[in-house]
């Protein structure tokens, strides 16, 4: 779904992707995922440049349901050593900012970055789908929701454990710190 991160948009993108796992039996995974997308679409709102344009997409592959947002600013997000702590632990817990990539790691089973060189990047997380006799991903397909059944290969990623990286290409840290610290 191609769309602004707009405050107004954000409630509808929520329902039309609860109306898509619904579709697929995967109703366990309707919580988390919304919380995911609606953080995911803030940071969209309050970070990238030069516009909100995005991209959100739903892909389901057997067991493994990845949601990924695109935008077009090419600044990663860096995980910082406080996205490793609990949430509940933090001194500033109550803070109403700052909170995003670290509610997606604590909701999901891993979730990361993919640049997109000057096009922007692609912030993923995945979720373990429950098994399902009637084959969602093949009722998905067979429906053309338009939803991409192949998860996407992670450039940067952290495990749900403390947003430890997973695998770290040898010129991540060089993106991190020329892109600065974006959505």
């Amino acid at each position: 779904m191609e769309l602004q991160a707009l405050p107004s948009r954000i409630g509808q993108i929520r329902r039309i992707v609860s109306a898509h796992l619904r579709h697929w039996q995967l109703d366990d995974l309707v919580d988390p995922v919304q919380l995911g997308v609606t953080e995911l679409l803030s940071n969209v709102h309050r970070h990238a440049q030069p516009d909100k344009e995005c991209t959100v997409e739903l892909e389901l592959l057997l067991d493994r349901l990845t949601v990924s947002v695109r935008d077009n600013d090419p600044r990663i997000p860096v995980a910082t050593e406080s996205d490793a702590l609990d949430l509940w632990d933090e001194p500033d817990a109550l803070a109403t900012s700052g909170r995003g990539l670290a509610i997606v790691g604590a909701l999901s089973d891993s979730w990361g970055v993919r640049p997109r060189g000057v096009s922007g990047k692609t912030v993923w997380f995945t979720l373990t789908a429950p098994p399902c006799a009637d084959g969602p991903a093949l009722a998905a397909a067979e429906a053309g929701f338009g939803f991409d059944l192949v998860p996407p290969a992670p450039v940067v990623s952290y495990s749900r454990l403390a947003g430890i990286p997973l695998g770290t290409p040898a010129d991540a840290p060089a993106l991190a710190a020329s892109a600065g610290r974006g959505a």
